[in-house]
């Protein structure tokens, strides 16, 4: 089964090459208006050739916050699913299995549990036109975190764990910039088979395999919002 994620588009929609699954991380437009959201986005993503399509907000995605784009259309498409604090499932065929289980080797029929959440961490000198699914403390995002089921199998988020692909410098230190109880809650409950995020620009591209995890930073743009990343692409 191929997998490909992408996340922090912001107004650049690549060509992509087609498979099972795509994923989309948020940070959707560049400019977060409703043409940008629902005749410019949702037409690129819904023409993509994928099986099923995932997609959550970022901290950009201010009108997604406020239902604007829910309201003038439907924004879950054909094949799309929009995840807020939520889940959905994909199913698909292992043809390494046969097609019925034979008593020997189980069928191939696979089913994927994913989830999605948008919130991220607030912080000092944030922009102000930047803050949708933003929250002022890791207590709060705790919350959020909490939600997400034991059992599942990628987990979608627009902030990346503390510690993983997440170091930014501001005023010439290193700083870690993701959520300390999403790592917590990730490492020590969920450990899903697939963790990917955006957000942090800075580590676009890079992928973290541990041995119960692996961490895919998706950012389509890097620090200077050039489109320079390619989606990540996994096999399962």
């Amino acid at each position: 089964m191929i997998i490909d994620i992408t996340s922090d588009l912001h107004g650049h929609y690549p060509k992509l090459e087609g498979g099972d699954l795509l994923i989309v991380a948020g940070d959707l437009t560049a400019r977060d208006t409703p043409e940008e959201h629902c005749n410019v986005f949702c037409k690129w993503v819904e023409s993509q050739p994928y099986k099923k399509i995932i997609v959550i907000a970022g901290n950009h995605d201010t009108l997604l916050q406020k239902d604007e784009c829910l309201s003038i259309g439907d924004y879950d498409g054909i094949k799309t699913d929009y995840l807020c604090d939520s889940g959905t499932e994909f199913h698909y065929f292992d043809d390494r299995f046969p097609k019925e289980d034979t008593g020997f080797l189980p069928s191939g029929d696979r089913t994927l549990k994913i989830w999605g959440s948008p919130w991220t961490l607030w912080f000092k000198g944030i922009n102000p036109n930047c803050t949708a699914f933003t929250l002022k403390t890791e207590e709060e995002l705790a919350d959020k975190w909490a939600l997400i089921p034991d059992d599942i199998d990628i987990l979608v988020t627009h902030s990346p764990p503390n510690g993983i692909l997440d170091v930014v410098r501001r005023k010439g230190r290193d700083e870690l910039t993701g959520s300390i109880s999403l790592r917590n809650h990730v490492m020590g409950r969920i450990k899903p088979r697939i963790h990917c995020f955006g957000h942090i620009h800075e580590w676009g591209g890079q992928v973290v395999d541990t041995s119960a995890t692996k961490f895919v930073n998706a950012s389509h743009v890097n620090e200077k919002y050039q489109p320079i990343n390619k989606p990540i692409r996994i096999e399962l």
